[in-house]
């Protein structure tokens, strides 16, 4: 579709609507700006991205189940990873493939509010399972002795349960406040999919209040990574101090896949909430793909760090394969 076809769809919507959210209305998203003729040979490579995170992050779960040696608490942590990465994939790729293969610009106002919810909340789960992740690198490496003791399978257990608590209620705020506001100005998002500092743009009245959420977000984009690089400060004090060469490289190969998935999640995280709140005005190609980034960087390349750099994954996942092949 032509950016003059979009236009035409975004008149019409527009027009039926009010300035209350009280009234069924779609909001327009946008595909890849410039390269619209171009959606379907687009969709390819995305379609491989998808392909890989949803195999790649089902093959490491199937793994963990499958044995038990594996079920200790880096690997469950793992195994949370990989949900996480599954649950932001699947958020995801309805919209998106539908846009590139059939031109469904559309989206209804629940459904968006749905998918941004889901897409946030599994956002959010991701930086927290990380700062989990690294208090157990942590542990381990520093009180080796006690972390048996420490992280017990029902320590983790809660753990889990207070991620999902704390995402949860980090974005229920977001989820209920623009359900109040109206929406009059334009409906055209700037992404293939809902975002909340997307949407909150198109809403024509005092949006003040959306500072609350804001303040929740750079909590846990800032208050995340900086005890994750404590973390690893404390780790770096530790084996310095202590350790040999050689159990020094070993320490931090060990922490070498959770410090790469770190930069893959938080480098498109904060690039495009930084876009978002501080370069509106620029090329909607630049939104498009730092949003993308965000999107497909964090599932697809976590289950490939940590199948090549973990040396038990990577041998699980050849035994689960050859098993396969024997029966």
């Amino acid at each position: 579709m032509k950016e003059a076809e979009i236009l035409v769809l975004h008149l019409s919507v527009t027009s039926k609507v009010n300035d209350t959210t009280q009234d069924p209305f779609y909001f327009i998203l946008m595909g890849i700006p410039g390269f619209e003729d171009f959606h379907i040979w687009i969709s390819i490579p995305f379609c491989c991205f998808y392909t890989i995170s949803i195999t790649g992050n089902t093959t490491i779960l199937a793994v963990i189940l499958t044995k038990p040696c594996l079920h200790q608490p880096m690997y469950l942590l793992l195994s949370m990873l990989a949900l996480t990465d599954l649950g932001l994939t699947f958020t995801t790729l309805p919209t998106v493939m539908q846009l590139l293969w059939f031109n469904a610009w559309q989206i209804s106002f629940e459904a968006c509010f749905a998918q941004f919810f889901f897409l946030h909340r599994f956002s959010f789960m991701e930086s927290s399972v990380l700062l989990a992740g690294s208090f157990d690198h942590y542990v381990a490496i520093c009180h080796p002795l006690h972390y048996a003791s420490i992280l017990t399978s029902k320590v983790i257990g809660r753990i889990g349960v207070a991620i999902i608590c704390r995402c949860v209620l980090t974005v229920l705020p977001s989820l209920f406040l623009p359900k109040r506001l109206p929406f009059c100005r334009s409906h055209l998002l700037s992404d293939s999919y809902c975002l909340h500092q997307d949407m909150i743009l198109l809403v024509c009245a005092d949006i003040q209040v959306n500072s609350y959420r804001f303040a929740l977000v750079m909590l846990i984009i800032v208050l995340d990574p900086f005890l994750i690089v404590l973390s690893y400060a404390l780790i770096l004090r530790s084996i310095l101090g202590t350790a040999t060469q050689t159990e020094w490289v070993r320490a931090l190969n060990n922490c070498l896949s959770h410090f790469l998935a770190v930069l893959v999640l938080y480098v498109p995280m904060v690039s495009l909430s930084m876009t978002h709140r501080f370069a509106k005005h620029a090329p909607p190609l630049v939104h498009v793909t730092i949003a993308h980034s965000y999107l497909l960087a964090p599932p697809v390349m976590n289950p490939i760090i940590y199948s090549v750099k973990t040396k038990q994954i990577h041998q699980g996942i050849f035994h689960l394969l050859f098993q396969r092949k024997l029966h």
